[in-house]
């Protein structure tokens, strides 16, 4: 792991990467888990309850790497769109598979209310190297837009883009670990030849709100809901969380879609992104990936109450 106090060893401090570059950090990027056991099989089981749909296959390994959602088998059109994505960084472990625990464990509760959509590992590539990037060193989750760079959030875009108005709630399911001050921003830095600026990892769940169209209520109902599994993050003490005010206990606000992240892809009026801490010691895998499931079954809830119809 890079630190902060020693130059990424791809590079020249203060020189954006060259394609040179990109490709010797991708090469670097070795399989440490496998897409084919930890997801693929578990969609496969859960086929026989909700419906499958491929949406696309990577290119970099198109066998290796199909795109895969599921759906609700008695999807109607009447029913209000909830839409859940997860492992867009696919470093981000309890994403994934809490979209996937929340299928197999929660989702029947909802069978005759909502039409569920839920796409659990829109990064494979990234999710078998434990990666925040895709395998050309761009984020996926900047990349939420017509003529995307990034396949991964183009296939995704595409899938989701002919529901855009009907989707009620949208929740982004990620994670925030020690390796994005150790590793990820260290190497987003050297990437585009600007200096690392060190940074605090909050401990704790958080939200991350739309400044373009914030819902307080909204958020502070998955807050509560996700304190009684674990713990919430508290403002450092500059009263931020990441670099933005805190504006209620583990809320803050981005502009999703100036920023063209998943959470904003659509027009949904419930929109949320989660993060946890899977490296706090008040915390284990286990317990990130049932706040993950928290966090889903109250934003649903939340949106079925407060919807029209």
């Amino acid at each position: 792991m890079n630190t902060a106090t020693t130059p990424y060893p791809i590079g020249t401090p203060g020189t954006a990467w060259n394609e040179a570059e990109l490709a010797q950090w991708s090469r670097q990027q070795l399989v440490r888990r496998s897409y084919a056991d930890d997801v693929l099989t578990v969609i496969e089981q859960l086929a026989e309850r909700f419906d499958r749909l491929e949406y696309g296959r990577l290119d970099v390994d198109p066998a290796r790497y199909p795109l895969q959602a599921l759906r609700s088998r008695n999807w109607d059109d009447a029913q209000p769109i909830m839409l859940v994505t997860g492992g867009v960084h696919g470093y981000e472990t309890s994403g994934v598979l809490g979209a996937l625990r929340f299928l197999d464990d929660a989702a029947e509760a909802y069978a005759d209310q909502v039409n569920l959509l839920v796409a659990p590992c829109v990064s494979p590539w990234g999710y078998e190297r434990i990666q925040r990037w895709n395998h050309a060193a761009v984020d996926p989750n900047r990349s939420f837009r017509a003529s995307s760079p990034a396949q991964e959030a183009a296939a995704l875009w595409a899938l989701v883009q002919p529901l855009r108005s009907r989707v009620v709630m949208h929740i982004d399911l990620h994670e925030t670990t020690d390796t994005d001050e150790t590793e990820f921003r260290p190497a987003l830095a050297a990437r585009d030849g600007k200096p690392f600026e060190p940074g605090e990892i909050p401990d704790g769940f958080y939200l991350v709100d739309d400044t373009e169209r914030p819902q307080p209520d909204f958020h502070n109902a998955v807050i509560r809901a996700v304190s009684t599994v674990t713990h919430i993050a508290e403002a450092d003490a500059q009263g931020e969380i990441i670099g933005s005010p805190v504006v209620a206990p583990g809320v803050i606000r981005y502009p999703l879609g100036e920023l063209h992240l998943c959470a904003g892809m659509t027009d949904a009026p419930y929109r949320t992104t989660t993060e946890v801490y899977p490296d706090s010691p008040r915390t284990d895998a286990e317990n990130c990936i049932a706040a993950q499931v928290a966090a889903v079954t109250a934003a649903i809830d939340f949106a079925l109450e407060h919807s029209p119809g």
